[in-house]
Order: C-alpha cells, then sequence, then structure tokens
C-alpha cells in the first residue's frame, strides 16, 4: 500500500512541476511582451503546493526570477515548507 501512495506522490510532484513551469515559461513571456504578468504570490503558492522543482528548472533554463532576492527568499523558504508537508505525508504512508 506505501508503495501505491509514493507511486501518487510521484505523479503529483511531476504534474505540480509542469504547471509551475509553465506559469514561470507564461510569466517570463509576459516580462518580455510588457503584458500582465503572473502575481508572485501565485507562483510561489504554486512552489509550496508541490510546483518547486519545476520551478527549479524553469529559473535556470529561463533565466526568470533568479535576481530578485526577495523572490528567491520567499521561494526557498516555500521549498522548505513543502519539503516539511512531504516528510509528514511520508511519515505517514
Amino acid at each position: 500500500m506505501a508503495g501505491h501512495g509514493i507511486e501518487i506522490l510521484v505523479w503529483y510532484y511531476l504534474a505540480a512541476s509542469g504547471v509551475s513551469f509553465l506559469f514561470y515559461l507564461v510569466d517570463k513571456a509576459a516580462a518580455r511582451n510588457g503584458r500582465q504578468r503572473i502575481p508572485e504570490r501565485v507562483l510561489h503558492l504554486c512552489d509550496v503546493a508541490g510546483g518547486w522543482p519545476g520551478a527549479v528548472l524553469a529559473q535556470q533554463l529561463l533565466r526568470h526570477k533568479t535576481r530578485k532576492t526577495s523572490f528567491q527568499l520567499v521561494f526557498w523558504g516555500s521549498v522548505l515548507l513543502n519539503c516539511g508537508i512531504l516528510v509528514l505525508l511520508l511519515s505517514r504512508l
């Protein structure tokens, strides 16, 4: 049973990471084209909800949000929060 729960978590993180990557991609395009941006709080909610691996990939590949210190501080805090939630989930499987 525990193996099934871990499999679900893996698929969840893959999906959340894909959504997060797409949000960063859309935000980067909006920044380049002067369009309405995705609010940072939405990006952070995606990160804390498990999409942070996709966000890390997007930040590096797209060179987006990597130099804004205030964003990075909240981002890494959201990563730590998500990892804590993950540890709690895994301890219950």
